[in-house]
């Protein structure tokens, strides 16, 4: 005789014949109802409850679907960014050279009335411009542009820009201030005051730059000739004092740090001009006393900086008193040199006609 091995039900298989025998016997225990309708209700609920079963996988199937639909567009735009980032070229064609023209035409019409003349202008501006307008590198297009921009720019200068003035706070500035930073012109006198109202407004009046004037008229007539210039300044309440001093022929810096307590001499010369220190610590000191700053009376140091850039001419140290000024105002290392002052000039005229100073060298 053969044994018969009974079928044991898996955990799933358990639970379902459970639930099968319980509507079986909810069912059977309506005694209203007929065998035939009990039977036809019970089939009924075995058809809904395989639909439930059947929507909820269909469900599970479609989201898995469409996640794996989502994943495929996600790394086919992969590809295609990172083709377009190898490929940058493939995509860009250079711009047709009578329409490149046109472009550079443009810039220099825009500069020239903005800036009353090609003084500032740099070739790197230029190339510049057109990266921006093309969104493409011109590097090795300087043999075709920079030709064009000389030829255009010696037709423009032609036709001046009638009476151009740059007019900030209670500054004026004609075009023949402006030419004062060409070449190895000397600076004037409204050049460096207002740069240094620029540079007190950059400074959010933290510092304050005295007249160029100043030191000459306290030499001239004392203490009570200048008195009443910084009447609506409390000179102790900045951090910074920069006095630019005007020698006849030479321009040099004198630097007063409120918080050490310190003067400091910058000459482009290297001179040591402790006279011209000590005349407006001299001075500091009486303003003290008369502002009743007691605190500032006493205690400050005369030192002369030598490890600063120095000119290796004769022209260029009104221009280097500016930049020790900005550099100071700005926190800045003092990290420039001879070599780098042609494009100063170049970008405190743009500073001046612009109104502000550029913060990005």
């Amino acid at each position: 005789m053969h044994k018969c091995t009974q079928h044991r039900l898996t955990g799933k298989e358990r639970k379902c014949l459970k639930r099968r025998k319980e509507l079986m016997s909810s069912i059977r225990g309506v005694s209203h109802f007929t065998r035939r309708t009990k039977r036809r209700l019970y089939f009924k609920l075995q058809l809904w409850m395989w639909r439930k079963r059947q929507k909820k996988y269909n469900f599970a199937l479609f989201r898995a679907k469409k996640q794996e639909t989502r994943k495929l567009e996600l790394s086919e735009r992969v590809e295609a960014d990172s083709a377009i980032a190898v490929h940058p070229a493939s995509i860009q064609t250079e711009p047709n050279l009578e329409v490149m023209k046109k472009d550079i035409h443009e810039f220099l019409d825009n500069f020239y009335r903005m800036y009353g003349s090609f003084i500032p202008l740099q070739k790197t501006d230029v190339l510049k411009h057109l990266r921006r307008t093309f969104n493409m590198d011109f590097s090795n297009s300087k043999n075709s542009i920079f030709p064009e921009v000389d030829r255009y720019r010696t037709a423009v200068v032609q036709n001046s820009v009638p009476s151009f003035q740059v007019v900030y706070k209670k500054h004026t500035l004609t075009l023949d201030d402006l030419c004062t930073l060409a070449d190895q012109n000397w600076l004037n006198d409204q050049v460096m005051n207002m740069y240094g109202e620029l540079m007190m407004d950059s400074a959010n009046h933290e510092v304050h730059f005295l007249n160029s004037f100043f030191h000459r008229q306290l030499m001239t007539k004392g203490y009570d000739g200048v008195k009443r210039w910084t009447k609506q300044v409390d000179l102790f309440s900045k951090s910074l004092l920069l006095v630019p001093v005007h020698l006849e022929v030479h321009w040099c810096l004198v630097a007063a740090d409120n918080i050490r307590k310190r003067i400091c001499l910058y000459d482009s010369q290297g001179n040591a001009l402790q006279k011209v220190a000590r005349n407006v610590l001299k001075y500091l000191m009486t303003e003290a006393k008369e502002r009743k700053q007691t605190a500032f009376e006493n205690g400050w140091t005369v030192s002369f900086d030598e490890e600063i850039p120095q000119q290796s001419n004769e022209n260029d140290c009104g221009v280097f008193v500016l930049e020790y000024s900005r550099c100071l105002t700005l926190g800045k290392p003092l990290n420039f040199s001879q070599r780098d002052i042609p494009k100063i000039r170049k970008r405190i005229y743009k500073e001046l006609c612009d109104c502000k100073i550029h913060l990005q060298d």
